[in-house]
């Protein structure tokens, strides 16, 4: 029996997608209106749910995560931002951890060695993304791949055994240009904004280039995650990647990964950034596709080019 290493437990799980959508031939996006729907409203309703689904209020839980690729401002934090909404008045610790498309993931795995240490009791990791907001329609492939939500999870310390088993990141910085956003801060300051410079300020990416980056190196590093984790491809009762792109079946077959064993979400709601995975996460937990008791895996790929894989026990 492969053993845990952080002993933890979600305890209460919530989402929550714009009422907007579009289509795009078969594939429907979730897109705010601008003026109506928030990047903190969208959070903000996401807690409640968990918070309601754990029978939990605010005051319960110790830190607040926010765990998102694209902040609302530069200055404070997100997580501080989210905490005025949900939280004001407490003093409950707030922070933002950002590795992009796989933060969650990232925040998990940190935040599940403050929980086994007794640092924290129950922690509330939130993620939250308007990617529309700046897409380039010019842009084909990328215009039509994503989607805006949020999704929080509650996790807590446990005695039982049940939580992270392990987990691995990689970063490749030969794909740091691949995916990225280069105005808004030092990089291109928002004082040099202009129409010959706004498609600095709007999200640019090279499909193929990550899509190769990706197949060269994902396979080896899902080899050496087995064997930090201990466990086969077979022993994972269920899979959940990042929807990244409707490539997903390529990168999953190359691992040997069976269609039955992984959830694919790309069609029906896009690539969330750092939402796809909590978001796919408290899908499969709310359709019963994934239950107590089961070894899952939290798999992706972000910007940077950064990959993140966690074997956990529900």
């Amino acid at each position: 029996m492969t053993a845990v290493k952080n002993h933890i437990k979600i305890v209460g799980y919530g989402t929550q997608l714009p009422r907007n959508t579009v289509t795009f031939k078969d594939q429907t996006r979730y897109r705010v209106t601008e003026g109506e729907e928030t990047q903190l409203d969208l959070a903000a309703k996401a807690i409640e749910k968990a918070l309601k689904h754990a029978g939990l209020t605010i005051a319960d839980i110790d830190c607040l995560v926010s765990a998102s690729a694209v902040g609302v401002q530069p200055i404070p934090c997100t997580a501080a931002l989210i905490h005025e909404l949900v939280a004001k008045g407490l003093s409950i610790p707030a922070m933002d951890i950002n590795t992009t498309c796989t933060s969650f993931i990232s925040a998990l795995s940190l935040m599940s060695h403050l929980l086994e240490a007794g640092e924290y009791r129950r922690i509330l990791i939130v993620s939250s993304e308007v990617g529309s907001l700046g897409l380039n329609p010019q842009q084909k492939e990328s215009f039509e791949l994503f989607s805006d939500g949020a999704a929080a999870l509650i996790f807590e310390a446990t005695q039982e055994e049940r939580g992270v088993i392990a987990s691995l990141q990689r970063t490749w910085s030969e794909g740091a240009h691949d995916t990225e956003i280069r105005g808004g801060l030092t990089s291109f300051h928002p004082k040099e904004y202009s129409d010959s410079t706004k498609s600095h300020y709007m999200f640019d990416m090279n499909g193929r280039k990550i899509l190769l980056l990706s197949a060269r190196k994902i396979p080896e590093m899902f080899e050496e995650f087995k064997a930090k984790s201990g466990l086969s491809a077979a022993e994972f009762d269920y899979i959940i990647p990042h929807q990244a792109s409707r490539a997903l079946p390529m990168i999953m077959h190359s691992l040997g990964i069976p269609d039955h064993q992984y959830l694919d979400l790309v069609k029906d709601y896009g690539n969330m950034v750092s939402v796809a995975v909590p978001f796919a996460l408290c899908y499969a937990l709310e359709r019963g596709l994934v239950k107590e008791g089961d070894t899952i895996a939290l798999m992706g790929t972000a910007a940077g080019m950064t990959v993140n894989m966690l074997a956990m026990k529900l």
